[in-house]
């Protein structure tokens, strides 16, 4: 399916788990990609994407940095579409304004602000999360379905400081954000909102969603628990195909909910039982 060929587009946050699928899947399918990390001297960061199938001759890698304003200008130049997936998520925050929330909010203003000013971008893709969409404080009972109507509220979460705490506000500042901006300069924008992201990873380090995997089969630091918390689950090539789409079907628009199974973690338990008899597993 070479249906991008002639066509450039850009991913922001490149290195990341996610992204690093969008580029791999992309770059099969014949599209030329601008993608930006923060450091491309890091091995770690551009190595595992200059191996992929296609990235000698298409993939392009640029240094941007989130919160430098027209950072992304020259990185967006030239682009059909831009996929913006670069945003912090990791759990043990010491400053969440420094650390999640203005990277999350000014880096998609700048990414954005820089998509206006280039009349070649027909539509624009944002990496959110369900983070944005299901901490409002409505029940989550088992016969109330969450769609794509729902906005979390900053308020409720700094509230009752629900589970990743900044990083739900972060994600859902951010997404507020874009649909403002986007509105205000007549932008194409279209929202993907993956639930917890598993499957393999393309990058040598270890991504918050696969983290979260590996402490239960570790014990969580020795403990003998696994958290007592349900989350929706979804393969992280389902989620890189979700934003092709969301990029080349034209009907496409506002916010994509992907999770394919709500598991709780007993049932996570269960499927690593399975998978590995011989590593020892939480039991309560």
């Amino acid at each position: 399916m070479s249906t991008g060929a002639g066509k450039t587009v850009c991913v922001t946050g490149a290195s990341g788990y996610i992204a690093s699928w969008l580029v791999k899947l992309l770059l099969s399918r014949g599209y030329t990609v601008k993608a930006s990390v923060r450091d491309p001297n890091d091995p770690r960061k551009t190595e595992h994407l200059r191996a992929l199938d296609g990235a000698s001759e298409r993939l392009q890698l640029f240094k941007a940095n989130l919160l430098e304003e027209g950072s992304f200008d020259s990185v967006v130049q030239g682009c059909d579409g831009v996929f913006h997936t670069a945003s912090p998520f990791y759990h043990d925050v010491q400053d969440p304004q420094k650390e999640l929330i203005d990277p999350a909010v000014k880096g998609t203003l700048n990414v954005l602000n820089s998509c206006a000013k280039t009349p070649s971008i027909k539509r624009v893709v944002l990496t959110s999360s369900i983070a944005a969409v299901a901490y409002n404080g409505k029940p989550r009972t088992p016969e109330v379905v969450v769609d794509e109507t729902w906005f979390s509220n900053p308020d409720f979460c700094r509230e009752t400081k629900v589970g990743g705490l900044w990083y739900v506000v972060s994600k859902t500042l951010a997404e507020d954000a874009a649909w403002k901006l986007a509105k205000e300069k007549g932008m194409d924008l279209v929202a993907i909102n993956p639930a917890m992201v598993i499957g393999p990873l393309l990058q040598p380090t270890l991504n918050t969603s696969a983290a979260a995997v590996l402490s239960i089969m570790k014990g969580n630091a020795g403990a003998q628990t696994f958290p007592n918390a349900t989350f929706g689950w979804v393969h992280v090539k389902d989620v890189a195909e979700a934003h092709i789409k969301a990029f080349k079907i034209p009907s496409a628009n506002g916010r994509y909910c992907l999770v394919e199974k709500v598991a709780h973690y007993s049932e996570v338990v269960n499927t690593l039982k399975k998978l590995y008899p011989s590593v020892q597993l939480p039991e309560k």
